[in-house]
């Protein structure tokens, strides 16, 4: 059993959990490989930080922040997330979730039993993209019922998307979109452009983001 779970600790960020001052625990390990992942090291190495070690941080922290942020890697692929989830709760912390969508079981444990107040929800690619990020998976079809069962919750949340442009192109994203509002999600649909400024998991071509600029009805982030 992997009893340090924690790869390491945002102690403060006023941008990753809306409108919210926050910290971020990142969880070592993924199920994905994404080309343009730049949290390298979350994949690599395993966990440093136990799940004490992050609830007696959170102890340190009350009345300084309001919630905390599971990030990764992924979250979800932790054993006990749930009781991980619960002690958090029980300190009176907000939660928010940062998952691949890969893993619609967790996501209705947590939401069962009412432990989450937001969630980013990453919408990689078509089904006929999915292989590029991970094998023999239907992920696809596990972010729709990640979809679907944020959508039949009433916890807050949204959907996002990374480019690049040797992954996705613009009529890729059109039909993301269009696949999203199919499915009911009405909320807005945030795209974040590829970053180059880290070591990535594969080499990537430098990012056209000029070919997106033309499209509507979305959010880009950055």
């Amino acid at each position: 059993m992997n009893d340090k779970p924690i790869h390491s600790i945002t102690p403060f960020t006023m941008l990753d959990f809306p409108d919210k001052l926050a910290c971020i625990f990142w969880f070592s390990g993924c199920n994905m490989a994404c080309p343009y992942c730049y949290n390298v090291e979350f994949l690599k190495e395993k966990g440093k930080i136990t799940k004490e070690y992050a609830l007696n941080f959170l102890d340190s922290r009350k009345g300084l922040l309001d919630g905390v942020v599971l990030s990764g890697g992924e979250a979800t692929l932790y054993k006990d997330l749930i009781s991980f989830a619960q002690s958090i709760k029980q300190r009176n912390f907000l939660l928010k979730l940062d998952t691949n969508a890969s893993n619609p079981l967790v996501l209705e444990k947590l939401i069962y039993f009412d432990l989450l107040d937001y969630v980013s929800l990453d919408f990689k690619a078509l089904k006929a993209k999915e292989h590029i990020f991970i094998k023999n998976f239907n992920l696809f079809d596990n972010f729709l019922k990640c979809l679907k069962l944020l959508q039949e919750s009433k916890i807050s949340f949204s959907v996002r998307t990374t480019l690049h442009s040797d992954i996705l192109n613009v009529d890729d994203v059109v039909k993301m979109e269009k696949i999203l509002r199919e499915n009911g999600y009405e909320k807005e649909y945030f795209l974040q452009h590829f970053v180059f400024d880290k070591e990535t998991l594969k080499e990537l071509p430098k990012h056209d983001r000029e070919q997106y600029k033309g499209i509507k009805n979305i959010v880009f982030t950055n």
